[in-house]
């Protein structure tokens, strides 16, 4: 590359690091150094500095907060990988009409709020709701489920929210491959399961880890979807986060966790995404 296209290139990408810049980096650098300070007696922040902040992240009341929130966010990954693909799949070798059709089927949800979206399975998932009242007339239950306010309701929640960021990428690694190509392995007497093995899923591959990391993160430190229909009885890394900054109102331990949820996606991520780069090239 030449000195005039790397000039161009700069400058081309300063409006994205400026915003960066303003509205990430310096944000983040802040919070950092918030997490090292001392809470306020009546809130608050005092710069005083300490590592208890993070200390205190080791405290037992806290694992049962953490392996919730990583059972859940891999759980919800797995069952939006096992019901996207095959849905994606079917898209991708569909007509153009039934892929735009399908593809509005997929999108229709992100045309409504989501905080709307999972206050409707409120309505679903409380006692009087849909589910109880319809299996109470059927004479499947005496008594109502106690189904909201638990890790069911929050992973059923988590699981419609995120499904879509699954089939989307999904869908566009699968087209992109050639229907040639498992034409060929059946040519070659390779049985469907084995066409599936080996020859859709190592291409599709980009797509399973887009899809998983799209899924996996917010699903990691989401709040909406734990609040609404977990309740005080499901808290997850997004509630402890808001619990810490607006109830509690301690900024430093908030921030602390705050950049726990970081290294924690990181750990995830960063492997899944040199994992991505191997398998295109």
């Amino acid at each position: 590359m030449n000195n005039s296209s790397l000039r161009q290139s700069s400058v081309l990408l300063l409006p994205t690091l400026l915003v960066l810049g303003l509205f990430f980096c310096i944000p983040v650098l802040l919070m950092f150094g918030v997490s090292f300070a001392s809470r306020g007696l009546y809130g608050g922040i005092e710069w005083t500095f300490t590592f208890e902040n993070y200390q205190r992240l080791a405290d037992p009341l806290y694992w049962t907060i953490y392996g919730r929130s990583l059972f859940l966010a891999g759980t919800t990954t797995i069952v939006c990988l096992a019901i996207g693909f095959p849905l994606a799949y079917v898209m991708a070798r569909s007509s153009a009409r039934m892929q735009t059709a399908l593809l509005v089927l997929v999108m229709i949800p992100f045309w409504t709020n989501f905080l709307v979206r999972t206050y409707a399975w409120m309505f679903l998932l409380r006692t009087e709701g849909l589910f109880n009242s319809l299996f109470m007339r059927l004479g499947i239950l005496d008594t109502p489920l106690e189904l909201l306010y638990t890790n069911g309701a929050v992973f059923i929640g988590l699981v419609y929210g995120y499904l879509p960021f699954m089939i989307l990428p999904l869908y566009v690694a699968i087209e992109r491959i050639r229907p040639s190509l498992e034409e060929a392995a059946y040519d070659l007497y390779a049985s469907s399961f084995s066409v599936f093995r080996h020859v859709v899923i190592p291409l599709a591959k980009p797509g399973i880890v887009a899809g998983c990391i799209l899924v996996f993160i917010p699903s990691l430190g989401a709040f909406i979807t734990p609040h609404l229909l977990g309740g005080g009885q499901s808290m997850m890394l997004g509630t402890l986060i808001q619990h810490e900054f607006l109830v509690v109102r301690d900024w430093p331990f908030g921030s602390a966790i705050s950049f726990l949820l970081m290294l924690l996606v990181l750990v995830v991520g960063v492997p899944l995404l040199k994992g991505r780069k191997l398998w295109g090239s």
